[in-house]
């Protein structure tokens, strides 16, 4: 079976149960009790004269959460880069948009080679480290040391459950290239996290 084939209580299984392993428990974006077992497969149709890859259900959850998280964190970096009222908030910025964009090239590439279709699987949902269509109303409303301080916990709660998420992949992923990429994520995400909360305005913000 292809990934994008999973039945759709599967595919909601499995994104809890990458949601509850990123909260420690707590639910994800489907109400779906059930957790997906570890041995559930999904095999890949890849291309003639490459090794045939197997991806289980905790790939294709994980992947497809990471890709829209990025997506939306770079939307808010960008906003961040042109209006952050602190250099060196604009500078991280800058440096951080460029790494998760860097980072969503490997992760379109891992979707399409896994058979996924580049769609956002999660559109409309208010998944945790997530940046919502709300949060970027919020900051394009938001001005000087405000939208700072707005900035600084809306990435920090990206960097932080962006890599829980990730380390779930690092344990239970079958892909080895994925679980790869799941752990240069999270050495990025640990570098930024300890990088933002240096920065100026940060103690404040982030309590």
């Amino acid at each position: 079976m292809n990934p994008i084939d999973l039945p759709p209580l599967h595919r909601a299984a499995v994104l809890v149960l990458l949601g509850a392993l990123a909260l420690g428990g707590a639910a994800g974006c489907s109400p779906a009790a059930e957790s997906a077992p570890r041995s559930a497969q999904a095999r890949e149709s890849p291309p003639t004269g490459t090794p045939t890859a197997t991806s289980t259900a905790t790939d294709v959850g994980w992947v497809q959460l990471m890709t829209p998280m990025n997506q939306q964190a770079v939307k808010l970096l960008t906003l961040a880069a042109e209006r952050a009222a602190e250099p060196r908030v604009r500078d991280f910025a800058v440096r951080l948009r460029t790494g998760q964009d860097a980072e969503l090239v490997r992760l379109r590439g891992l979707l399409s080679r896994m058979g996924l279709p580049g769609t956002d699987v999660h559109a409309g949902h208010d998944m945790p480290g997530m940046v919502t269509v709300r949060d970027l109303e919020a900051a394009r409303a938001a001005e000087g040391p405000a939208f700072d301080r707005l900035v600084l916990v809306q990435i920090r709660d990206h960097l932080r459950q962006s890599a829980q998420v990730s380390r779930s992949e690092i344990t239970s992923g079958g892909r080895a290239d994925a679980r790869e990429l799941a752990a240069a994520l999270v050495t990025a995400r640990e570098t930024s996290l300890a990088e933002l909360e240096r920065l100026p305005g940060a103690v404040r913000a982030l309590g």
